[in-house]
């Protein structure tokens, strides 16, 4: 790690953390931090001094709150809670999430409102620091009361209980804390609750979902223009009088980004008085299907953009006024409704994509050879990469009903109304890959057809982009395995290539 990234409590912005998360730098604190972080943990420990009754401090938890623990079982009950939560299943999230989550957690907890030591934030930096990773099964949590189970696992590292990941070895927590210079920690009065308590795995998976979202959503923007150019479309519908009258941020934005795709396009010169009067809705109607989709990520932004700075653990250490409240703050509501926006327009990327690509491989609308190919028939071209880009379409529909309209009570119904924000998040991993096919698979085809239409060229942007596929993609002239095809252009999508070629921005 060359870098050093310091964290400023409250001040993280989005843009710095895909930064942060992309690359490999580590994390410091700011000193400024830690009177607040002192100061909060002294103010717990002032109310044990005190033989005080605080929840979270010296009760049980969740249902069991009425329990008093003795003070000498505390740090036991600290320990006990973060092991018997550990109750997680499924695959282990990959590192960069697991990164992801333990960056905001560090933020939510240096913020000095969580009674937790600044030494275990610091173990929890050292580890992130030597890419000491723990295992976190992606399933458990339900969005509230916090992402407990995961929460959990990553905690129990700290204690040298469960497993991490090194560098993509897999060892036991005790000896990623020896290959990091740390020791088993005991954890003391309210710690094992500030650590696991808080939405920071459901925000990290919404954050990453947003992201990648935002990679999609350029390259769309670039396969709709080239496949507007390689049907010979019309960009008058982008003329900006028309969106300048509706009043809709996004969609003039998004018009003024596919006129500037398809500027000095000699392919859309050469049809200029031909008499066909109007495009298919999935041409035509880009800018309004895209500027809702921009503005609909931008909302979702800014709603996650303030969870990554948020405090969310319970119960809150207020230290200047000496006072421990109870609230509510782990329930991960907001972070629910964005990961629900954020599929809904993940999934409309798709589909109108998907209708592109159907527009594409149809002679009779597209006025190119059948599937794309020379000699169809002999050759079946694009035709069953539409039947994947279908599949995926629909699979995204599914997928997009929203997770924040279920509810299941928990912990004896003490947890009686839940978020669900996890898995809602969770979910956006495998969208954004379902839309990256299908997007990957339009700009092939749109790609083929603007090679069917040589000598005549596309735009200068969009030959850019021309140029970067077919660098990794040949042209389709007979047939041959789809799959390899379709990967490599899966792969562009990640890249600064779409970036380059538009101003657009979910995350500015």
């Amino acid at each position: 790690m060359s870098e050093t990234f310091t964290l400023n409590p409250g001040t993280l912005g989005l843009a710095e953390l895909r930064q942060i998360w992309r690359g490999n730098a580590a994390i410091a604190l700011d000193p400024a931090a830690f009177p607040a972080i002192d100061a909060s943990a002294a103010t717990v420990q002032a109310i044990l001094d005190q033989h005080k009754t605080a929840y979270g401090i010296n009760t049980g938890f969740g249902s069991l709150a009425h329990t008093r623990i003795p003070d000498d079982q505390v740090a036991e009950l600290q320990r006990r809670l973060v092991l018997s939560h550990a109750a997680g299943t499924g695959a282990p999230l990959d590192d960069a999430l697991v990164r992801l989550i333990m960056i905001l957690k560090i933020n939510g907890l240096v913020r000095g409102y969580s009674g937790i030591r600044r030494e275990v934030i610091q173990a929890l930096v050292t580890l992130l620091n030597a890419e000491i990773y723990p295992l976190i099964p992606a399933k458990g949590s339900v969005g509230a009361s916090g992402d407990l189970a995961p929460l959990a696992h990553l905690s129990q590292a700290l204690l040298g209980v469960g497993a991490v990941r090194h560098r993509g070895e897999v060892i036991t927590a005790k000896e990623g804390l020896e290959r990091a210079g740390l020791a088993p920690m005991t954890l003391a009065a309210k710690e094992g609750l500030a650590l696991l308590n808080g939405t920071q795995v459901s925000t990290a998976l919404a954050v990453a979902g947003l992201f990648v979202a935002e990679d999609v959503f350029l390259a769309a923007l670039a396969a709709g223009a080239l496949t507007t150019d390689a049907t010979l479309g019309s960009d008058t519908p982008f003329d900006p009088r028309i969106h300048e009258v509706r009043g809709q941020i996004g969609q003039i934005e998004v018009a003024a980004a596919l006129k500037n795709l398809m500027a000095e396009s000699p392919l859309r010169a050469s049809h200029v008085d031909c008499d066909r009067v109007q495009d298919p809705y999935s041409l035509r109607c880009q800018p309004q299907v895209m500027g809702a989709v921009l503005d609909m990520l931008r909302h979702a932004a800014q709603i996650i953009g303030r969870e990554i700075n948020a405090v969310s653990d319970n119960p809150l250490v207020f230290a200047r006024e000496g006072e421990i409240l109870s609230g509510g703050n782990f329930h991960a509501e907001p972070v629910a409704f964005a990961a629900d926006c954020i599929a809904i327009a993940v999934s409309e990327i798709g589909a109108i994509s998907e209708r592109r690509i159907a527009m594409l491989t149809d002679a009779r609308m597209s006025n190119l050879p059948a599937f794309l190919v020379p000699e169809p028939g002999l050759n079946s071209g694009f035709m069953i990469a539409h039947v994947t880009a279908a599949a995926l379409a629909s699979e995204n529909k599914c997928l997009a009903h929203p997770a924040s309209v279920d509810s299941l009570p928990t912990s004896a119904n003490q947890e009686d109304h839940v978020s669900m924000a996890t898995h809602g998040a969770r979910r956006l991993i495998d969208m954004n890959d379902n839309t990256s096919g299908i997007v990957a698979i339009e700009l092939l085809a749109a790609a083929q057809g603007i090679d069917l239409r040589k000598p005549v060229e596309t735009s200068p942007r969009l030959r850019n982009v021309m140029s970067a596929l077919r660098v990794r993609v040949a042209f389709w002239d007979i047939d041959r395995e789809m799959a390899p095809d379709i990967a490599a252009a899966k792969d562009l999508i990640g890249t600064d290539l779409f970036r380059d070629i538009t101003p657009l921005r979910v995350v500015s």
